[in-house]
């Protein structure tokens, strides 16, 4: 990628090269654009299939079983990664890089994540999906791969700045706009094609009714399932007209948990009509959309299986429901194998060979490669697994790259990334679109937008939390340079999640003087020093303004602490905290409504805000 033209077209003409070899078909590196877009439509044609199949008989079983697998791999490039790295990679793959992974193992798709540095900057990441991608031809049967990552926005964000980030799952559905929720796929789909991730793990298609849900919350829609389904089949739109594969996530449904499965095993009690009910619409909504793939939750649903497998694992939750009932076709993907939820049953060995029994066609980031993809293997020499069984998943991985045109051209250009990633038209829609998410709670007084010839002078205070991507925040510090931007005078002080008795004395003494001070509040529980800080502030006589970050649920926590206004951004990304500073400054309305209820703290079965609640100026 660093000499531009000439190499490109070198690894076009290869990519072309070796598929011809495998298929039959010669392209000229000229006619790939037209055949990537010609090639959306008819995936599934008589022709495709044949030809897939053609690949499919002639590769080694060792073959068929990597192409089941994405992993990950630690390092910024595929083939010289830094020495840490390298040293990870030995100790949890037993190899050096992304391309020696390839090789040995044949696996069919990588994951990438920020913590395996496998997303430091755009041009870098494109480079290490190119070396990715050079790899899978190099294989005895050329393949290209499926690069993946969770990139929902909001709270669950790999790649960060200078790509656009969006506002998240929850803020959209404050916002209500389906085009919104169109539009922001679409760019994000965009920047991700550009810099060669063509699976994105998004949208959340949870239907989060449990306010104490650990895991999803503020990452799905809303409560209500009718709105979560249109919001999920508008970014399935979104991300699949950009060129990438979008995956639903987590079938039959995690919105009502108050267990994490990324550390214990979730039990869902709906009954079968319940489910129906809440958590099928938008799994149903994102096949009509046109879905490519569906992710499965570590949880267990009785009334779905009553064996009490995990849903991952379960054959009446997958292939009854999902591919029967449902009438899916498409990629069915487990959520991480390393995860305990998956773990807590049954032995790593046995749970790839579980998944695939019931279903499931991609296995995801098993804890050890080797144990899974050689308990894998041994399935299906002893016979557990049919040969045909495995074909059948490695068709539909195969039909998806067709889809996603990875057969024809599967790199990326340096070219392509300036010109597509973080761009100003892109930039301005996120900021556009999180105005319109931005929910106002509470304005006593209509203290509300606040003046800057009466309230010039600010503090800004609260928590900091890490940022999802690394490159964003921290919050306090965010709000008071947008502040500063619009017009104000603004200090910001890190006072935390957890505010010490010294932290709020401090806070307590920086208000001194000031004409308003605003509070960035995280997930506010009943005996949390939040509240301390809150009513210490309070109490100086200094309008406060709250302002939630992550869940909008923490107005019920602060009721009784006297702030004067209260806004939910749902997440701390940049973008957010920049619009909801734009609407306390009046430079923007409040148009957001909870697409959540909100309710009492002292009386929990009463509802302090329904959904729709939103406050105009």
């Amino acid at each position: 990628m660093h000499h531009r033209t000439s190499r490109r077209t070198l690894l076009t003409a290869t990519a072309a090269t070796a598929v011809a070899a495998v298929t039959g078909a010669v392209l000229a590196p000229g006619a790939l654009a037209a055949q990537r877009s010609a090639s959306s439509g008819q995936h599934h044609s008589a022709a495709t299939t044949k030809r897939l199949k053609r690949i499919i008989s002639g590769m080694s079983l060792e073959e068929k079983v990597g192409q089941l697998f994405v992993m990950r791999v630690y390092g910024h490039s595929a083939t010289d990664p830094d020495q840490a790295d390298i040293d990870a990679n030995m100790a949890e793959i037993g190899v050096r890089t992304a391309a020696e992974m390839i090789d040995r193992y044949h696996v069919g798709g990588i994951i990438y994540f920020t913590w395996a540095h496998n997303t430091r900057d755009p041009h870098q990441i494109a480079e290490l999906s190119n070396g990715i991608q050079r790899a899978g031809l190099a294989g005895p049967t050329p393949l290209p791969l499926l690069v993946s990552t969770d990139q929902e926005h909001g709270i669950v964000c790999r790649v960060g700045e200078p790509a656009t980030l969006m506002p998240g799952a929850m803020a959209l559905g404050a916002g209500g706009s389906r085009s919104d929720a169109r539009r922001a796929g679409q760019i994000a789909g965009a920047e991700l094609a550009a810099i060669g991730i063509n699976q994105n793990y998004a949208p959340d298609a949870d239907v989060n009714v449990n306010p104490a849900n650990p895991v999803i919350g503020v990452r799905s829609f809303g409560s209500d399932p009718q709105s979560v389904a249109a919001m999920v089949a508008a970014q399935v739109k979104g991300y699949q007209s950009s060129g990438i594969a979008s995956t639903a996530k987590h079938f039959p449904g995690h919105g009502d948990t108050s267990t994490d499965s990324h550390t214990g095993l979730p039990v869902i009690t709906h009954t079968r009509e319940q489910w129906a009910e809440l958590d099928e619409p938008p799994f149903r909504a994102a096949i009509a959309a046109g879905i490519d793939s569906i992710m499965t939750a570590h949880i267990v649903v009785p009334a779905l299986d009553p064996a009490e497998d995990p849903a991952t694992l379960s054959r009446p939750i997958l292939s009854g429901i999902l591919r029967e009932e449902l009438g899916y076709d498409g990629v069915v993907v487990t959520d991480s194998l390393g995860m305990e939820g998956v773990r807590t049953k049954y032995g790593d060995e046995r749970v790839p060979v579980l998944a695939l029994r019931a279903g499931v066609d991609q296995l995801l980031n098993p804890p050890d490669l080797s144990v899974s993809w050689n308990a894998v293997l041994e399935a299906v020499k002893s016979g557990e697994i049919s040969e045909a069984r495995i074909d059948e998943s490695i068709l539909r991985i195969l039909r998806l790259k067709t889809k996603l045109g990875l057969f024809d051209d599967p790199f990326v250009s340096r070219a392509g990334v300036d010109r597509t990633v973080g761009t100003r038209s892109h930039l301005a829609a996120a900021d556009r679109i999180a105005e319109r998410t931005t929910t106002l709670l509470a304005n006593e007084g209509a203290v509300l937008p606040l003046s800057r010839r009466s309230h010039r002078n600010l503090l800004v205070v609260g928590a900091d939390p890490a940022s999802p991507s690394g490159t964003t925040g921290p919050p306090t510090t965010t709000l008071a340079t947008a502040f500063g931007e619009l017009g104000y005078a603004a200090t910001a002080l890190s006072t935390g999640t957890a505010p010490t008795a010294a932290k709020t004395a401090e806070a307590v003494a920086a208000a001194q003087g000031k004409d308003a001070v605003v509070v960035a509040t995280y997930n506010v529980s009943a005996t949390s020093s939040q509240r301390t800080l809150v009513s210490a502030l309070a109490a100086t006589g200094v309008p406060v303004i709250t302002v939630a970050i992550r869940n909008p649920y923490d107005i019920a926590q602060l009721a009784g602490t006297g702030f004067a206004a209260n806004l939910a951004t749902y997440s701390w990304t940049d973008v957010e905290l920049r619009a909801a500073a734009r609407v306390i400054a009046g430079r923007a309305e409040p148009q957001g409504t909870l697409p959540v209820p909100v309710q009492r703290a002292d009386d929990p079965s009463k509802v302090l805000h329904p959904v729709g609640y939103g406050l105009t100026y």
